[in-house]
């Protein structure tokens, strides 16, 4: 098994989807460009109604950074949240990866990656 440290980054945040050519504006956490427009993950802005939106949770593995050469490193941690009927968004970066839960489901997917041997920290036991 592929046992991962993963951390609980601070905030929530949306994503969506632009039909922008250039960068997005403002604060965000990840973008990529895909031939359907610009998928931006930023910050939840205020607490109108925006604040209303699903709302998304990161957890980074970056504690257990690992090469691009490690097969099976994001399927360890996918694996377990998809049986438990978590819903993903998922970005990876040169050596680690970043999953999006959403945030009324953060309890559940810690659950779910500790009981397949993952330590999840940054969890708020009241939220």
């Amino acid at each position: 098994m592929l046992a991962q440290q993963l951390r609980v980054l601070p905030g929530t945040y949306v994503i969506e989807l632009l039909q922008e050519s250039g960068p997005p504006a403002g604060d965000w956490l990840w973008s990529v460009r895909g031939p359907e427009g610009l998928t931006v993950v930023r910050p939840v802005a205020g607490d109108g109604a925006e604040a209303d939106r699903e709302s998304w949770v990161p957890l980074y593995s970056g504690d257990t950074a690992h090469g691009l050469d490690v097969p099976g490193m994001l399927a360890a941690l996918l694996t377990p949240l998809a049986s438990h009927g978590v819903p993903v968004f998922v970005a990876s970066t040169h050596d680690a990866d970043l999953i999006l839960v959403p945030r009324d489901r953060l309890d559940e997917a810690a659950l779910a990656l500790s009981s397949a041997g993952h330590h999840v920290t940054g969890v708020d036991p009241r939220s």
